[in-house]
């Protein structure tokens, strides 16, 4: 049943459809001119240019990185519990808030750098 609150008709919708079919069968940009498509991933840019980055891989500087971007400054300093809020309320991957939420509850971290180390810490 159509109720009326589809924001594109259904001409366009199988338009759409048709544009993005030679990318999904492909899994690459089938357009002819360059310029539509988006910039590759440079070799200096930071790890995290390349998607979220995820903790117990040993990229301190990286999972750093993603903290400070993904909580600032205003959610130091926080227990595991407040910060996995923080990040949940930020749309950060699942398995980053579950990691932070199984810190020991007890620690408080003052900044990024902190619990990002802690993240990356292997364990013992």
């Amino acid at each position: 049943m159509q109720r009326g609150s589809d924001r594109l008709s259904a001409h366009r919708d199988d338009e759409m459809k048709h544009e993005l079919q030679g990318f999904l069968r492909s899994g690459h940009p089938t357009r002819t001119a360059e310029w539509h498509d988006p910039e590759p991933v440079a070799d200096d840019d930071p790890e995290v240019a390349g998607g979220p980055v995820l903790p117990g891989r040993g990229r301190l500087e990286a999972v750093r990185l993603e903290v400070g971007r993904l909580l600032g400054r205003t959610a130091f300093p926080g227990t595991p519990a407040a910060l996995s809020d923080a990040l949940a309320e930020r749309s950060a991957p699942d398995q980053l808030v579950a990691k932070v939420a199984a810190l020991p509850k007890s620690s408080v971290f003052r900044t990024a750098s902190e619990l990002a180390e802690a993240l990356t810490e292997e364990p013992a």
